[in-house]
């Protein structure tokens, strides 16, 4: 059985349009993995999906 291989993404959000930002990378098959604060402060937010 073959193993899944995945292309990942980083990317900030913006604090006033988070949902928009995730809903626009959920609708080209990204997934979200963890958001984080960012080194300069905001939150940063990982994603994954199935590489092509």
């Amino acid at each position: 059985m073959a193993h899944a291989k995945w292309e990942y993404f980083v990317t900030p959000l913006l604090l006033h349009n988070e949902a928009q930002i995730l809903n626009n990378w959920g609708a080209q098959g990204w997934e979200l993995v963890q958001i984080i604060t960012g080194p300069a402060g905001g939150n940063v937010a990982y994603l994954k999906r199935k590489a092509k």
